[in-house]
């Protein structure tokens, strides 16, 4: 599913490693030659300026009216007021060029590392056209994409046999898809949002089916991490004709099935909210307060295998844990099929805590863990959950598992595809690789491991 790096050979990643070697080293000396020792009171405020950025955004989360004015000020004025002491100093251009230089040095070296040590793939193999494919559709899901797309039509040419929600009249999709095995149907698939992608996937691993994702929801994040194209869900139909079939792994809160992930805390509470659908935000922000500060909502414990996290005001469960390596990789999971939960838990009591929130992985606020098992528990009877989007309540404690490789996916041959994650930045492996594989070519002997 993922793409490989392209700039070909093996010589692109020892240039990149070199590369990020001479930009780092550039970095660093632009500061000293023309900073000299004011080059550590530069980085002294620039990480000051961050610690108040993040302090103002805490304190707007877990307060409300005039505070949370003020300490959205304090968010906005503190990295402004950075940039006019280095422009008052003289060198707001050293570190503008130092930061550029830094950047470009990280991003060709991760580019390095991921080239060097190539993309994961999941394996697959050729597909056989199914006899009786059945598929539901949304009409509704995504803002009318399955309309947009003539995917009825476009399904039913193929000889599917197509069942279309009716807003009006809500129907147990899990019961149409039982019923469609029953009656002899050989692949079942889903044009609609992740939740009823889930509850249909589930029947298809019940039963041994294969199961066709159609990318017709609002965000498809499923469909996200298989590579598939979100923007034409017209193209997912190309899978029972021009398929190859692929098993990754499904998630099970209780005895219902997740494909993404499930929420409790915080996230979770809120989405509950009646006027959260008609304006998030405003709901967002009202109701966050209390949750964050514990004055609201049931006080969470999480047990994964002999570790217990007590009192954390969010936790996600996901099926295969999401990319911890930089801010934006949240959203993204490096594979389907590594048979594990991810599982994060955010426990952050104080300004002092969120400031900490910036070191990412290592912060102390945030606990990332894998398990094949994973218990929340609380001190109410029941929890509010929020899986794969859909708010449920759900009796305590909330038993999640994986189910490794039990759902065969059916995917068209040619798609997007995921972008190779870059690794995170190692600058010992950085250097060894443009050094070693520097003397490799030049015919000095093979690299040292």
């Amino acid at each position: 599913m993922g793409t490989a790096l392209g700039g070909g050979g093996p010589a692109a990643p020892r240039w990149s490693a070199r590369l990020a070697v001479v930009a780092g080293a550039a970095a660093v000396l632009i500061l000293l030659l023309f900073a000299g020792l004011s080059s550590v009171l530069l980085v002294a405020v620039g990480v000051a300026g961050m610690v108040l950025t993040a302090v103002g955004v805490w304190w707007a989360l877990v307060h409300r009216a005039l505070i949370r004015v003020l300490a959205l000020a304090l968010a906005v004025a503190a990295p402004v007021a950075v940039i006019v002491l280095y422009a008052l100093a003289g060198l707001l251009w050293v570190v503008l060029v130092s930061l550029a230089l830094w950047a470009l040095a990280v991003s060709t070296g991760r580019a390095a590392l991921a080239a060097d040590t190539g993309p994961a793939r999941t394996a697959e193999r050729p597909a056989t056209p199914p006899r009786r494919p059945f598929l539901i559709m949304n009409p509704r899901s995504g803002g009318g994409k399955v309309g947009a797309f003539h995917l009825v039509e476009k399904a039913k040419a193929l000889g599917a046999d197509v069942v279309v929600l009716d807003p009006a009249q809500p129907r147990d999709v899990a019961a149409l898809a039982r019923q469609a095995a029953d009656e002899g149907a050989d692949l079942l698939g889903v044009a609609a949002g992740d939740g009823t992608q889930a509850l249909v996937a589930g029947v298809a691993a019940e039963r041994g089916l294969p199961f066709m994702v159609i990318s017709a929801g609002t965000r498809n994040h499923f469909a996200m991490d298989l590579g598939l194209d979100r923007d034409d869900p017209a193209t997912c139909l190309e899978a029972p004709t021009d398929g190859v079939e692929l098993r990754v792994d499904l998630g099970y809160i209780g005895e219902r099935p997740f494909v993404n992930n499930a929420s409790f805390g915080a996230y979770a509470s809120v989405v509950q909210s009646p006027a959260y659908r008609d304006d998030k935000l405003r709901t967002t922000l009202d109701l966050l307060p209390d949750f964050l500060t514990h004055h609201t909502g049931p006080r969470l414990t999480v047990r994964v295998r002999d570790r217990v996290v007590d009192g954390p005001q969010a936790v996600l469960v996901s099926n295969n844990p999401y990319r911890m390596g930089d801010p934006a990789g949240l959203g993204r999971r490096e594979g389907l099929d590594r048979g594990v939960l991810g599982v994060l838990a955010v426990t952050v009591d104080n300004a002092a805590q969120a400031a900490g929130m910036l070191r990412g992985r290592q912060a102390p606020g945030l606990t990332s863990l894998t398990a094949h098992d994973v218990v929340v528990d609380a001190d109410t009877a029941a929890v509010q959950v929020g899986v794969d989007g859909e708010a449920l309540t759900l009796p305590t404690p909330v038993r999640c598992r994986i189910a490794p490789r039990a759902l065969r996916l059916r995917l068209p041959r040619h798609r997007p595809g995921t972008p190779t994650r870059k690794p995170p930045m190692d600058w010992r492996r950085v250097r060894h690789l443009a050094l070693s594989m520097g003397r490799t070519a030049a015919g000095h002997g093979p690299a040292r491991p």
